[in-house]
């Protein structure tokens, strides 16, 4: 080690009369700090996998500790002073809620337009997702686009041009949709304003919609849990729907009669490990061949009992990826007219 040459050099220096039961005091001294650094690195995790960030439940697959959830949400969720934050390519987004029984994190964007602006349209910019995370905007959104450029945005449905060449059509944006029509929580704000309701098909579609139109909001639809057709309400914000990725040494993990632990990976080899009270284990928390300490129970992850989960989660990922790759190859005008999509 790159320390030992430095302090037999430090010890090669001293006075003569030092006695060697004091060298070896010092040097003992001089490796406990090593010592507590390399348990650190090794001991239990589910010490600090934090189980909430202010009033919202942090559950498997999000961890904001690393190594805590499922690695493919790594760094996916920031909890600073005590505020959840999504982290996205077009920057970080408050958190309001997450449901895990019907997977989905709604956030707020303080940039879209709200009631209180009316007429007066701030500068805005556009939401985006990373489409090599587990993330996807959801079809329950809705988007509300202002002041659109009638030149260059699809303002009607030209039937015509869809019968011809369908696999070039994309739909509208609608202005005489109920949302319009119907602002939540402010009906009349916009006055003379214009709006449109649109759908987007692919994340580029706000950019480029946003180069045309004087802001945006997204309307996401709230199940109230009521009876039917009241049972949704629209509310400002959006939606973000996430998959549970789910594998044999995760759920024998989380096994209460098997000790209850928590999922999480290696930081370093991002490979399964099952975070429980005493130490990380490679399968359960009652696992009577477990060492609880050193190097062993790191090393043992890499190469045998979760191989299979954690090609298993791959597996997942690369299904996902491969779907994604098939929807992006879909034609899709963005909701902006082109020389492809215009009729003369």
């Amino acid at each position: 080690m790159a320390f030992l040459p430095t302090y037999r050099h430090i010890l090669e220096t001293k006075s003569s009369s030092s006695s060697s039961s004091s060298s070896s005091s010092s040097l003992f001294i001089l490796l406990i700090p090593l010592t507590i650094s390399h348990l650190t690195l090794t001991s239990a995790q589910s010490s600090i996998c934090r189980t909430s960030c202010g009033e919202i439940p942090i559950n498997y697959p999000f961890g904001i500790d690393d190594g805590c959830g499922n690695p493919y949400y790594r760094h996916l969720l920031a909890c600073p002073s005590g505020h959840l934050e999504l982290r996205t390519p077009s920057g970080r987004f408050p958190v309001r809620s997450i449901s895990y029984s019907d997977p989905h994190i709604l956030i707020s964007d303080p940039f879209m337009w709200n009631c209180l602006d009316g007429n007066n349209f701030r500068p805005t910019r556009p939401f985006s997702l990373d489409t090599s995370t587990p993330f996807s905007l959801s079809s329950q959104n809705n988007y509300l686009f202002f002041n659109c450029s009638p030149n260059h945005v699809i303002m009607k449905p030209k039937t015509m041009f869809c019968k011809q060449f369908p696999d070039k059509c994309d739909s509208s944006c609608d202005t005489a949709s109920y949302l319009c029509r119907q602002l939540p929580e402010c009906a009349s704000a916009l006055g003379s304003s214009s709006c449109c309701s649109y759908y987007p098909k692919a994340t580029e579609s706000l950019r480029l919609m946003l180069k045309y139109c004087a802001s945006y909001a997204s309307v996401y639809w709230r199940n109230t849990g009521d009876t039917p057709p009241y049972d949704q309400v629209p509310e400002y914000g959006i939606r973000v729907d996430f998959e549970i990725p789910v594998t044999a040494s995760c759920l024998r993990c989380q096994d209460a009669t098997k000790g209850g632990g928590r999922c999480g990976f290696d930081t370093q080899t991002q490979s399964f490990l099952c975070l429980c009270d005493k130490g990380n284990a490679t399968t359960n928390c009652k696992d009577v061949n477990i060492s609880w300490h050193g190097k062993k129970i790191i090393g043992a992850v890499a190469g045998s009992v979760t191989a299979v989960s954690f090609a298993g989660a791959i597996g997942i990922g690369a299904g996902i990826w491969y779907l994604r790759k098939l929807k992006a190859k879909a034609p899709v005008t963005h909701g902006v007219q082109s020389n492809e999509n215009r009729l003369f």
